[in-house]
């Protein structure tokens, strides 16, 4: 390998990382911009809840075509195209008016942004040897929790002085420069070599029900995550007095903490051979976490503020663990398919949960909220696999170092 060719599997994880960070910020955000819709726009908190979903409908139409569009054509072009077209609709909601036309946009948007889930995971893990994909999916995964703080930061201050079309603004401007990124710099993962003719199976017809079961332990994990994700903000304000501004500002600190927990997950799930084995205690400290809140809420106590922001962290620490496994279990041929239909059971699990949510909380307060949310987590520990299944990828090029010194890997 080449001396330029040393840091490219970084640049690859920096421009898969650029183009998550601002899809989550777009699509999973504006959860934080409810009470600016509730009072600018009048709508109700179910109907504010609904209109923030409309992106994450959006991102289930879009998932397994853009997986296609990745296996088939590459990650460069789907995470482009996707991310651009995500721009054009978000600059479309932000110059809409009403809740009809901007709610279809939104929806587009997810459409677009979606690509991220599919593609860019690929692109991490392709440039990637297995002793360090943890870490690297690690760092790619710090991704969402770094857009949803840079959203906690950004959204309240934001829309409190210009609106919420100004937010819908900022989320478009961050997708164009991340899809202009990627398009100029961007190189797709080495490919295995194949006769032609070939087709490599599908992993989902290995009858041990291995990627099904992930799928589903992370739909159960994702519903606690969106809880948190979704009402955090509300309930430090409304619960506990505090101020858009403030609350904000915690939560942003508390969702980067959350980047730094999946970084040290990443790295522990190397350093231990296993994704599952870290992913099945993180999922007990969630339910522990949750239910300490659940009482916290319950009396009233700052035990519950100080659970609901460990919660922050917790709820998606294992978000690049189980999406590293299923990649490394589909294989270079099916990554990209195998990454969207295990984004898409994420979000119909979850794409009702703001409404549905935000009902509950309205008529019985937080406590029930928070106390339905603790049961996934142990849902999850019960259905996860007991051990790894992977295949192999192809190599990563290595270079010789002078003078017949050790070979280095990228």
């Amino acid at each position: 390998m080449n001396e330029e060719r040393i840091p490219r599997s970084w640049l690859m994880l920096a421009l898969g990382t650029a183009g998550q960070t601002a899809s989550t910020t777009a699509l999973y955000g504006l959860p934080y911009l409810i009470p600016a819709l509730q009072e600018e726009r009048g709508l109700s908190l179910a109907g504010a809840g609904l209109l923030v979903t409309c992106p994450v409908i959006g991102i289930l139409f879009g998932l397994t075509g853009w997986g296609a569009v990745a296996d088939r054509y590459g990650e460069r072009p789907a995470l482009t195209i996707g991310l651009l077209a995500a721009a054009c609709a978000l600059a479309g909601a932000a110059a809409a008016r009403g809740p009809w036309v901007p709610a279809v946009l939104l929806v587009l948007a997810g459409v677009g942004g979606s690509a991220v889930h599919s593609a860019s995971g690929r692109l991490v893990i392709g440039w990637f040897p297995p002793g360090r994909r943890g870490v690297a999916m690690g760092v790619r995964q710090a991704s969402q929790p770094l857009g949803t703080a840079l959203a906690a930061a950004a959204f309240p201050p934001l829309a409190h002085h210009f609106g919420p079309a100004a937010v819908f603004g900022f989320c478009a401007v961050l997708c164009g420069a991340t899809g202009a990124a990627i398009a100029l710099f961007a190189v797709d993962p080495p490919r295995p070599a194949k006769a032609p003719g070939v087709r490599t199976p599908a992993p989902y017809r290995s009858g041990d029900g291995y990627l099904w079961r992930i799928h589903a332990v992370a739909a159960l994990l994702c519903v606690p995550q969106f809880v948190v994700t979704g009402f955090s903000l509300l309930f430090l304000t409304e619960v506990r007095g505090w101020s858009a501004t403030a609350a904000g500002t915690v939560l942003a600190l508390a969702n980067l903490a959350g980047a730094g927990v999946r970084l040290l997950a990443g790295w522990w799930s190397d350093r231990v051979g296993s994704r599952t084995g870290p992913m099945r205690l993180l999922a007990v400290a969630t339910a522990v976490d949750l239910v300490l809140l659940v009482a916290g809420a319950a009396w009233d106590s700052p035990a519950g503020t100080a659970a609901l922001l460990l919660a922050s962290g917790l709820t998606v620490s294992t978000n690049g663990l189980h999406n590293t496994a299923v990649a490394e279990y589909a294989g270079p041929d099916w990554a990209g398919r195998a990454l969207g239909v295990h984004g898409m059971g994420q979000h119909a699990a979850v794409v009702l949960v703001p409404p549905l949510a935000g009902a509950l909380a309205a008529g019985h307060g937080y406590t029930p909220v928070f106390a339905l949310a603790a049961a996934f987590p142990v849902l999850a520990v019960v259905l996860l696999p007991a051990a790894d299944r992977r295949v192999d990828w192809p190599a990563v090029p290595a270079r010789r170092a002078p003078a017949g010194g050790p070979i280095v890997e990228v």
